[in-house]
């Protein structure tokens, strides 16, 4: 019955209009993107003339020259690759190791600990008692000022105790009866079983961090450690007095466009992480724990 309704004519329109939505959706989410890229290759005079274009009529490197003009830029991408990389392990950590044992029926205090966690995304401290905190522990202008507060995210380590909770029973048993303590369990049968949800929030954690701005703003003062958000909003910043100094020492300078820079800086902290998907993306595939059990 399902095969004759999908082959029907109406089965045959709905595919069409789905596949023209779709399209249209897809369209509409690249557009930007491909606008940003457009714009941070243009000239000032093409982009005060069109006011929208994908592909500039002539090619200019000037931003991106600017951006990559001094070696702080790559100091500070080095910067956020580090606090990703490190920050993303800190949350995995702190995040599985907690998920596990509130999964657990048996685990004394469990309802205790899960209430103190959903009060947390409802109250939270605010900016000026974190900033004591991160002061009065000494962090101010260390990398784990930026990797510490966040360790754990409670909606997260909610989402990852609920898996944790759907793994059928008799894995954990079967373990056990193999001589498996709790952490061989958690190394040995459920984490492997986890990498769709291990993959998913390790995204999640990663974005998080590369996009870190705000958090480096208050805590790091000292320009070495700048990530590379931070670093970026210094060039916007600077981008006009500076080229306006180079202007009046070479008169054959060619001024890169302020709104083209800007575009620039969006590619340079985009498509780093961007990059990341691809390498994650089959970790998400549903059906990981099929036929790990039987009967």
């Amino acid at each position: 019955m399902n095969s004759r309704l999908y082959n029907s004519p109406a089965g045959r329109v709905f595919d069409i209009f789905n596949y023209v939505m779709l399209g249209i959706l897809g369209i509409l989410t690249v557009l930007p993107f491909l606008y940003i890229i457009g714009n941070s290759f243009a000239t000032e005079a093409e982009i005060t003339e069109r006011s929208f274009f994908l592909i500039p009529k002539v090619f200019s490197f000037s931003a991106y020259e600017y951006i990559f003009s001094s070696s702080t830029i790559f100091r500070s991408i080095g910067v956020s690759i580090f606090v990703t990389v490190a920050g993303t392990l800190v949350n995995l950590f702190f995040t599985l190791t907690m998920a596990y044992p509130l999964s657990r029926s048996d685990f004394w205090g469990r309802n205790v600990m899960m209430n103190m966690v959903i009060f947390s995304m409802l109250f939270g401290g605010g900016m000026i008692p974190t900033y004591l905190v991160i002061r009065g522990l000494g962090l101010l202008d260390s990398y784990w000022a930026l990797m510490l507060p966040g360790a754990i995210s409670a909606f997260n380590l909610i989402v990852v105790k609920n898996f944790f909770q759907q793994m059928p029973p008799g894995l954990e048993e079967a373990a056990r009866i193999d001589g498996c303590s709790d952490l061989g369990v958690l190394w040995r049968i459920v984490l492997p079983l986890s990498k769709p949800v291990i993959a998913t929030f390790a995204l999640f954690y990663a974005v998080g961090h590369w996009n870190n701005f705000f958090s480096a703003l208050l805590y790091i003062s000292d320009s070495d450690k700048w990530p590379l958000q931070v670093m970026l909003r210094q060039i916007v910043l600077l981008s006009q007095a500076s080229v306006g100094d180079m202007a009046n020492m070479d008169p054959n300078f060619v001024q890169p466009p302020e709104q083209s820079i800007k575009m620039a800086v969006i590619v340079v902290g985009t498509i780093p992480i961007l990059l990341v998907y691809p390498f994650l993306q089959k970790h998400f595939a549903k059906g990981v724990m099929l036929g790990s059990i039987k009967g």
